[in-house]
């Protein structure tokens, strides 16, 4: 399957109400958050969902014994192994591709198994990708350092430039990655703007919308054609289980399916599958209180005399507020800043936060912070250099202190950090 025959399906804007499987109404994605994809079990009638921890299914006569070669769509065949498809994971699937607008989902056993997936399916020797400059770290440094390896080349570009992605595009481009908001300085791309781009090359375009979550933002709305999350972070929200999924039509996800699915072997085990859809229960409230917290603290440390620069997309002094307005339903869980001695703050965090914690890792129920040097980051991940360095200094400076909402008190979280920067 080539690029060029792949075509971009328009999915349900993020206010449009959508239809679950079988129902008779049309539901909003807070509702589907709780039920789409949910199967009652029809020997107990359990609502939770099932935890289907069996490698392998009994064979129905008639099943016979099957491949993946061949096979255009694994999830219409009964339940094999559990490395193609398990009931548990299914249904994580189907309710993942319900918030998303999408045909359909493939979870993974972690966010860059999917990220891995994407790429080794859609890129081959000869091709091009353009990625973000800057990303996720294993993102980032997977498709630098490792896919050159295999012949495929790639080009890191600032996606908040249009200008500079156009200018990036060869015959040879196959892929356009994003994130939005990236990590870690939550500069957005504007991704209407960018897939229109992929689509007049023929090339296709992922996001990484693990910060922004589904709550905030509809990628596919817009024109991207695949969504990538790292389950591990906001969407299952408690800290406790790995996991990614790619959604996007029926077509590509399933052409990652039968490739990268079955012999990349990134399978998400049934556990961690249930403990995430155990978060997505209370996905919506969770985000919009976490949002409005994380509003709350940007504000009050904003106005702090020991920060110098606070940075969250709700903030009206975000470089591109604006987008953020357009683009996001809520302004997201997360915001960085910076103060003039770092080490110093670094040491006092770590010694004095009694409600937050001084750790690595988003997207939990509990406040996470941790220094993100500036020097370091080029160092052990992007290495930029010239305009590409002072672009990243413009959101970083010297180094940012990323900040993790949880689900914590604002008043709380407002007078802990208080206590641990100031003096």
């Amino acid at each position: 399957m080539t690029a060029s025959k792949l075509s971009h399906i328009p999915a349900p804007g993020p206010d449009r109400r959508m239809r679950r499987p079988g129902a008779q109404m049309e539901l909003a994605r807070d509702t589907l958050a709780l039920s789409g994809g949910l199967v009652i079990d029809p020997a107990t009638k359990a609502i939770a969902p099932n935890i289907s921890m069996s490698v392998n299914n009994v064979l129905e006569p008639g099943d016979g014994a099957f491949s993946a070669d061949g096979i255009d769509d694994l999830t219409a065949l009964p339940f094999l192994y559990a490395r193609w498809t398990n009931p548990t994971v299914r249904q994580l699937e189907q309710r993942l591709a319900a918030l998303e607008g999408a045909d359909d989902a493939l979870a993974t056993a972690t966010g860059i198994a999917a990220i891995g997936a994407t790429f080794l399916t859609f890129l081959k020797k000869g091709d091009h990708l353009i990625l973000s400059d800057v990303c996720y770290a294993g993102a980032n440094e997977l498709a630098r350092r490792i896919l050159p390896d295999y012949g495929i080349e790639v080009t890191a570009v600032n996606m908040s430039r249009p200008e500079d992605v156009a200018k990036a595009f060869r015959p040879n481009t196959r892929l356009v990655h994003c994130e939005s908001p990236c990590n870690p300085i939550l500069r957005l791309t504007d991704l209407a703007v960018i897939s229109a781009l992929a689509r007049q090359h023929g090339a296709l375009m992922s996001v990484d919308s693990t910060l922004a979550t589904p709550v905030a933002t509809q990628p596919l709305s817009l024109g991207v054609d695949l969504v990538i999350h790292s389950l591990t972070k906001f969407i299952n929200g408690h800290g406790d289980a790995l996991g990614g999924v790619v959604c996007g039509s029926k077509d590509l996800v399933e052409t990652i399916r039968s490739r990268a699915g079955v012999y990349l072997g990134a399978s998400m085990p049934a556990m961690n599958a249930w403990l995430i859809m155990r978060g997505i229960d209370t996905l919506f409230p969770r985000i919009r209180t976490i949002s409005e917290t994380a509003s709350k603290v940007a504000a009050f440390l904003e106005r702090h005399p020991a920060v110098a620069v606070v940075t969250y997309p709700g903030l009206s002094s975000h470089p591109q507020h604006d987008l953020a307005k357009r683009q996001m339903a809520v302004s997201g869980g997360i915001l960085t800043f910076q103060v003039e001695d770092q080490d110093r703050t670094a040491r006092q965090l770590a010694e004095r936060l009694k409600v937050g914690h001084y750790a690595f890792s988003l997207g939990h129920q509990r406040s996470i912070v941790v220094l993100l040097d500036t020097q370091e980051m080029m160092k052990s991940t992007y290495q930029l250099t010239g305009e590409p360095l002072e672009d990243y200094r413009r959101f970083a400076g010297d180094g940012v202190f990323r900040l993790s909402i949880g689900l914590e008190a604002a008043e709380d979280l407002i007078d802990d950090l208080d206590q641990a920067i100031s003096g």
